[in-house]
């Protein structure tokens, strides 16, 4: 494994949670510009992001851009939109001093010089609130916070692009590894069944930065259908989520706590996963 997790901890799992909220709300532009310019799919993946870990950033899918694709993201330890184009940063906005709505007139003046639509004209499914209620962001500070934020989306992000990887003889198997700009979490699909609809198992296997449940970083395992009886034992420090949601979790604060964080967390997923696996018969 490349990401370094002795870098990880200098800032305490649960003090992210203001760079978080800034950052879920900044990463809805990218988000927007997707939904403008990327035909609709019924999962609504058209609109979410993957770990680009060459650029520490989260970024969209390619949009159709006169002269060549481009992608939009967010790099998550500055606060910035981006326009990439393969390797390459084209430009990049800093939040830091900006309103959110100079923010979407740079997407759009960017986007309208690659030939794309606005993103500016995009409405969500789904409700986020300013945390800077359009004032303009003075992040002081979190810069620690957005840093460690970051890296709480790239190390978990090669455990699990590894931990898909070794399903590869699964069918239907693991889906892309995506971040969702709802609830902004990370996650493939592993599929155990070949058919759609609600009889169909699956095990979703992720992480969140934070949420409504948590106000930490977490990483979960959570089968479809929900195990029922009796729940089984998991490997430590992991514990059932059974309210908000179905799920085998370990904190951030456990997975600090780990010896040897990324090949224990590696284990943790996969055996939690065997453990949901064998319980719903797969």
């Amino acid at each position: 494994m490349r990401f370094d997790w002795s870098k990880m901890g200098r800032i305490p799992p649960a003090a992210l949670v203001e760079a978080r909220n800034l950052a879920h709300h900044a990463a809805q532009w990218p988000a927007k510009a997707a939904r403008a310019n990327l035909s609709a799919v019924p999962d609504d993946s058209h609109s979410a992001f993957t770990w680009d870990a060459s650029h520490a950033a989260l970024v969209s899918r390619v949009l159709p851009a006169k002269g060549g694709g481009v992608r939009v993201g967010i790099r998550v330890a500055r606060l910035e939109l981006i326009v990439t184009s393969g390797d390459s940063v084209l430009d990049a906005f800093q939040f830091d001093g900006k309103t959110d709505a100079a923010a979407g007139a740079w997407i759009d003046s960017k986007l309208h010089t690659l030939g794309l639509k606005p993103a500016g004209r995009v409405n969500l499914p789904y409700a986020l609130p300013d945390p800077a209620g359009g004032r303009p962001l003075a992040l002081g500070m979190l810069g620690r916070e957005l840093g460690e934020l970051s890296r709480w989306f790239s190390g978990p992000a090669e455990v699990l692009e590894e931990f898909a990887g070794r399903l590869a003889g699964l069918r239907p198997g693991p889906g892309p590894l995506l971040c969702w700009p709802h609830h902004f979490d990370m996650a493939t699909l592993v599929r155990l069944d070949a058919g759609a609809g609600e009889s169909a198992r699956s095990v979703g296997v992720g992480v969140s930065p934070g949420d409504e449940f948590y106000a930490q970083p977490y990483v979960y395992v959570s089968p479809w259908p929900r195990l029922q009886g009796s729940l089984p034992d998991l490997p430590p420090p992991g514990h059932w989520r059974t309210e908000g949601f179905f799920g085998a979790v370990v904190t951030g604060e456990d997975i600090l706590a780990m010896k040897d964080r990324g090949k224990a967390l590696l284990a943790f997923i996969t055996g939690a996963f065997e453990i949901a696996r064998a319980r719903l018969g797969a």
